[in-house]
């Protein structure tokens, strides 16, 4: 059996179309039709109803669905959970945070846990959150560093996942100021002139709260998306440049509210509180890491 096999049948399954599954496998379709073929001889059974278009899945189709993400899954895992075994003794501490609280947030918070603990070598790796979390669910990290909120539960909120809170921040819509220090933009009540707004991108966990907590919200007033990109401090640096207005990290932009770089473009009820939380596996291997960990819970 092999493992290609496994990823066309999941293509397939997904669509029901061969043309298209194996396009999407970059591959031609009789090519993709044999090694379906390949994988039904090798299980014994058709896997799929080709008498009706799109294709569907048999009861034993139905089954091996599960069987064959649940594979994929294992093996993608494979190379991160060897190195959670060789690493078992290794003092280095493996973090993916996202990029606006390794700016902002962690090199505070690892000082203040250093008056406390020794940490080791740490190696960060700064990213979008949706990419985090790709990095713990394949083991190549110990941890995740995010913003979160109840509203918007990401991979990671669930089993095998643990996590604890370990700070707070806020979402602030800020603006560019104008000659006489008030917000160029404002986010007015309906019947006013849209306002240009800065926004993030899916892949952006700042993005996935804002969908979820205010996002019905802002279709209900005169707003216009001019701008989208992953990272809140390329947002922050649009909005200094009077391009509209954002919601960013209080974190990211206290020192630019306090010097009037940038004002609040909307009343305090836009504001959105967050959390800021340390992401694990439920089996952390390694003296380090769980020293890590009991050092950021309190313990």
């Amino acid at each position: 059996m092999n493992l290609i096999w496994l990823e066309d049948f999941v293509a397939l399954a997904a669509t029901g179309n061969f043309s298209r599954a194996a396009e999407d496998r970059h591959s031609s379709q009789p090519a993709f039709s044999r090694r379906i073929r390949a994988l039904e001889e090798w299980i014994g059974a058709e896997l799929f109803d080709r008498s009706s278009q799109p294709a569907k899945l048999t009861e034993v189709g139905e089954w091996f669905t599960g069987v064959a993400q649940e594979l994929i899954a294992r093996v993608a895992r494979v190379p991160g959970d060897a190195k959670k075994v060789a690493e078992a003794s290794s003092v280095t501490l493996r973090i993916a945070s996202t990029h606006a609280l390794s700016f902002t947030f962690l090199p505070r918070w690892l000082r203040s846990l250093e008056s406390n603990t020794t940490l080791g070598p740490v190696q960060l790796m700064s990213d979008v959150l949706q990419r985090c979390e790709a990095l713990m669910l394949q083991s190549k990290v110990q941890f995740v560093l995010s913003h979160a909120h109840s509203k918007a539960q990401g991979a990671l909120d669930a089993e095998p996942y643990r996590s604890a809170r370990i700070g707070e921040d806020l979402l602030i819509a800020v603006s560019a100021p104008d000659e006489e220090g008030n917000a160029r933009y404002q986010l007015a009540r309906q019947g006013g002139p849209a306002v240009p707004v800065l926004q993030y991108t899916e892949e952006s966990g700042l993005g996935r709260i804002m969908r979820a907590v205010i996002g019905r919200r802002l279709e209900s007033v005169p707003a216009q998306a001019v701008f989208t990109a992953h990272l809140a401090s390329v947002l922050r640096t649009m909005v200094l440049d009077g391009r509209g207005i954002a919601w960013l990290p209080q974190t990211l932009v206290e020192d630019d509210i306090d010097q009037g770089r940038l004002v609040a473009a909307a009343s305090n009820d836009w504001e959105v509180p967050l959390e800021i939380r340390l992401y694990r596996d439920s089996e952390l291997l390694g003296k380090a890491a769980n020293a890590f960990w009991n050092a950021a819970i309190g313990v």
